[in-house]
């Protein structure tokens, strides 16, 4: 527990005071259900809706199914890990990722390791927001719009979107963001259930007998998006990188230990996952096959009052999804800086979104390069440091096994995802 106020000394008062104004620690009266709210809209986001085109990469055969439901059980196990350790050190919290790596490789290793990673996948999360974002609006404005009506730019729908951020972007801490969270999650709940249903069964006969082939007509196309899909999978599971942000909120005593209540809302966050990603990547898939965009909700075009209220609550879904990553980024910020000073991330990202509104290559290649790390392995190898397990007892040979796949996903998918955003560029012409 923190020491009184009155057996405080100067550096501790000057700490607690940090601690009292940063977005991350400011507020600590968060409840469970707080955190089922902020874990659903930081993992059920954008990534859903890629997972029918990664199965159409991935095939049913052993890869596609086994992708999706080893990522469900591995990362629901790193995840547990995270919320042990956030106070695995008696009257000390590890507030943030960069701290509980800082306690485990050292206080500049520790920084060097995680903190560039987690900017990596929180700025990500942030340009793939406005992309998501953008292109949800223009697929409403399309829907919606009369016929004769002039088309309108996608980049233009991005600057939209990303004009709310910049509001947004002041609220001060995540209690803040409640609201916005639980409209989040709701809507993300919905358009994933949208998706499946949405699609026209009618299509079936046509679309199964092409779903057994990959979309690419050679071997090299085949394997650099297989990877690919690896890496959109990967996307999908990006909560760990703001769990200890998160559990941050929670009050917490010797007693009442903020981790009692953090697990419960990971456990709703996590069937709330299972109910979301399973449909939606296997019905979306066995619907429609290899004809599925990287987009599902893109690919859906009737009814159309069903597509439009979809897009929008995807709008809705990702104005929240953005604020639960971006707040720990200005913590970062502010904590460097030791003062009010909000650095222009929603400009950064709307830049880079409409410079580059890759929507399929971004998942790809963000999900293998950062997401992969912070969520897959990293967690495991800090468990090993920390708790040191038994050496080949099930812990420790579950967490190796864990890492081992980890790493080879971190290898192997940003090389698709990459070439996949090279491929788009060659036909696209930036800031269109």
């Amino acid at each position: 527990m923190a020491p009184s106020a009155m057996n405080m000394t100067k550096e501790q008062k000057d700490q607690q005071d940090i601690d009292d104004w940063l977005p991350i620690t400011s507020s600590r009266k968060a409840k469970w259900c707080y955190s089922a709210f902020h874990n659903v809209t930081a993992m059920v986001g954008a990534g859903v809706l890629s997972l029918p085109y990664a199965m159409s990469e991935l095939g049913w055969y052993g890869p596609g199914v086994a992708a999706m439901i080893l990522s469900w059980v591995i990362t629901l196990y790193t995840l547990w890990q995270m919320v042990e350790m956030h106070e695995c050190v008696p009257g000390k919290r590890f507030d943030w990722y960069h701290e509980l790596g800082q306690h485990t490789f050292g206080q500049k290793l520790g920084l060097w390791i995680v903190v560039p990673q987690q900017l990596i996948v929180e700025v990500g999360v942030c340009i793939m927001c406005m992309v998501t974002g953008g292109k949800s609006l223009k697929k409403f404005h399309d829907v919606v719009a009369p016929a004769d009506a002039a088309p309108i730019r996608t980049s233009y729908f991005i600057v939209i979107f990303g004009s709310a951020h910049l509001l947004l972007s002041q609220l001060p801490n995540f209690n803040s963001i409640t609201v916005v969270s639980l409209a989040a999650a709701v809507m993300s709940l919905s358009y994933s259930t949208i998706a499946w249903p949405g699609s026209p069964p009618s299509s079936t006969a046509t679309t199964v007998a092409v779903a057994a082939t990959m979309t690419a007509s050679t071997s090299a196309g085949r394997m650099f998006n297989f990877l690919s899909a690896l890496g959109d999978v990967a996307f999908a599971y990006a909560g760990h990188n703001v769990v200890l942000e998160i559990q941050a909120m929670i009050p917490s005593t010797p007693d009442k230990p903020s981790k009692k209540p953090m697990w419960l809302g990971v456990m709703v966050t996590y069937l709330v996952v299972a109910v979301c990603y399973l449909p939606v990547a296997f019905v979306g898939y066995y619907v429609f096959g290899n004809a599925v965009d990287d987009n599902i909700l893109i690919t859906l075009e009737k009814p159309r009052w069903l597509i439009a209220a979809a897009n929008m609550f995807v709008v809705v879904h990702v104005i929240g999804s953005y604020q639960i990553y971006a707040m720990p980024v200005f913590d970062m910020l502010e904590t460097f800086l030791v003062k009010k000073l909000r650095f222009p991330l929603a400009v950064f990202t709307m830049i880079v979104g409409i410079a580059i509104p890759f929507f399929g290559g971004l998942l790809g290649f963000f999900g293998g390069f950062a997401f992969s790390p912070t969520t897959y392995f990293l967690p495991c190898i800090m468990w090993l440091i920390i708790m040191k397990p038994k050496k080949f007892g099930f812990s420790w040979c579950t967490n190796w096994i864990c890492i081992t796949i980890g790493v080879l996903l971190s290898v192997m998918a940003p090389i698709g995802g990459l070439r996949s955003i090279i491929i788009n560029a060659k036909t696209y012409k930036f800031f269109s």
